[in-house]
């Protein structure tokens, strides 16, 4: 009874983790390993820097002179 209840807590705090970080913009890497991992097992999976370059240039630009 208890085990089921700490999973829910635990579970929930996952997701409300993962919500704040996209609501900010922070990209979740945890996921990213997962999916890559998962569809994609042969696929290199980028290292946490890798990716949040990655995810910032996505969202803000990154083209060289690219200005606002």
């Amino acid at each position: 009874m208890f085990s089921t209840l700490r999973d829910d807590v635990r579970n929930a705090g996952r997701y409300l983790g993962q919500a704040m970080r996209l609501m900010v913009g922070l990209p979740d890497y945890e996921t990213y390993v997962a999916h890559m991992r998962e569809t994609h097992p042969d696929g290199a999976v980028m290292s946490y820097e890798e990716f949040f370059r990655e995810r910032q240039s996505a969202r803000y630009g990154g083209g060289a002179g690219k200005c606002c």
